[in-house]
């Protein structure tokens, strides 16, 4: 069974759009001239996007898609859900006052007036491979004026989403996912645009959420990866916005995590005479490495938390908190590799002058891992591995719903635990056994013969 909901066609398009880039190679094939605004259930809405109902079952629950690569912040949502059943203020008091008759008289109607802003695929649009099912598609009967959006019947007993949702959701995502099926009857308005390709929707994104400042632009990359490729933010916001500020978040991470070995390790503020890595050089090798490429340009190896990879050529959905774990776990599964493999090099280490600290095949002087050319190599090696083999690697399938702060150590040490359970951590640990054989002694280092001095200085240099 299939039902006709009735909508306004709105007719938008101006000539001097012609000019603008149409390349469906990037995403950017000519928009629709018209989009379409109506009403719907919100609980139907969440139906055709995709999104189910929470189970309290062992993993994280999902929906099958939200977009393109929209991640969720969960604790949003709650507060959203929590305003639409009980309006405000009662909605922002706590536990205690709620369960206190007296404040009763503040709960007031929820109502949320602001449209959410969708996308209807067609017949072949492509999603990871997949198309909507036929029986699912989503169909506009353009009829003067009016149109009326054809949706398959949700209500209907039996019915069930069999694959691609028909539907995309490009802003209003924690707006709809505060509905669950207990709230009947509630609608929302839309705003559908039929066919608008990845890059437009992204787009789409930007003006109505950072353009205006509505949001914090850091955060709104995590909600939205595909901007971290948009070549027309490189030129127009420059790369202080996104690659600069993430090498600078990231650095923070690894310094301010207590499970990352570059714990307070890192010289944040460049002061001279600490023998340690400077902020300015992780960052300078965090651009060269993970984050490089997120101006859009294809590049035959780039940054695995910024450029397009894999088959699909999508930047990786990874917040903040995904990106600083994969680096602290790597980091800390080398520094286990060097104690397990005891490489000669370590043992050379260990009987230098240099005993100041624990560990020095990670913390002497004597050490390139404890230099600007140690860690620019080691992260371009775990990088440019892991970029080659991210399918394989399945890295595209690790998830975590995000918090809102630039640096949540919370959400971090929740990466971790998750990292451990995905294909890339064995990966990683063979990787770093690996690397950990190789001779990581600086060319000053007391012990090394002539020949090994000549050589390490030729590289060194």
């Amino acid at each position: 069974m299939r039902k006709k909901v009735p909508a306004l066609k709105v007719s938008q398009w101006l000539s001097g759009w012609e000019k603008a880039d149409f390349s469906p190679d990037k995403f950017r094939r000519k928009p629709p001239e018209q989009f379409f605004l109506f009403s719907m259930e919100a609980s139907e809405l969440r139906r055709l996007i995709g999104i189910q109902r929470r189970s309290s079952k062992a993993g994280t629950p999902r929906n099958q898609d939200l977009g393109i690569q929209r991640a969720h912040e969960r604790t949003r949502s709650i507060e959203i859900a929590d305003y639409v059943k009980y309006g405000f203020p009662w909605s922002k008091l706590s536990p205690r006052k709620r369960e206190a008759n007296e404040y009763a008289d503040l709960i007031k109607p929820g109502w949320l007036p602001t449209a959410m802003v969708v996308n209807i695929l067609l017949p072949e649009d492509d999603r990871k491979g997949k198309s909507v099912n036929t029986k699912d598609l989503v169909t506009v009967d353009l009829q003067n004026f009016l149109a009326y959006i054809e949706i398959p019947d949700t209500t209907e007993y039996g019915w069930e989403l069999s694959g691609v949702p028909p539907i995309e959701i490009i802003d209003g995502q924690h707006r709809l996912w505060a509905f669950d099926e207990e709230v009947e009857g509630y609608e929302v308005p839309v705003v559908a645009f039929l066919g608008l390709d990845r890059s437009w929707q992204a787009y789409l994104f930007y003006t109505i959420n950072i353009s205006p400042k509505k949001i914090n632009p850091s955060l709104a990359y995590d909600l939205y990866p595909l901007l971290r490729t948009e070549d027309w933010l490189e030129k127009f916001e420059g790369h202080f916005v996104y690659r600069e500020t993430r090498a600078q978040e990231l650095t923070e991470a690894l310094w301010s995590h207590e499970a990352s070995p570059w714990f307070r390790r890192i010289n944040m503020l460049g002061e001279r005479g600490r023998k340690t890595v400077t902020q300015a050089s992780w960052i300078r090798s965090l651009l060269a490495t993970f984050v490089k490429s997120w101006e859009g340009k294809r590049v035959q190896i780039g940054g695995l938390f910024g450029a397009p990879v894999g088959q699909d050529e999508l930047v990786l959905p990874w917040s903040r908190a995904q990106q600083a774990a994969f680096l602290i776990y790597a980091w800390r599964e080398f520094e286990k590799a060097i104690d397990k493999v005891q490489p000669e090099w370590a043992d050379a280490l260990n009987s230098s002058e240099d005993q100041a600290t624990s560990n020095p095949g990670m913390r002497s002087g004597y050490s390139m891992l404890n230099s600007d050319m140690g860690v620019r190599g080691f992260l371009y090696t775990l990088n440019d591995l892991c970029y080659v083999k991210v399918e394989q690697l399945e890295l595209r399938l690790w998830e975590q719903e995000i918090g809102n702060s630039a640096t949540s150590n919370s959400d971090i040490t929740l990466a971790l635990e998750s990292l451990k359970e995905i294909a890339v951590a064995e990966f990683i640990t063979t990787l770093m056994e690996t690397l950990a054989q190789y001779d990581w002694r600086s060319s000053n280092e007391p012990n090394l013969t002539l020949e090994e001095h000549q050589l390490k200085g030729e590289i060194q240099g």
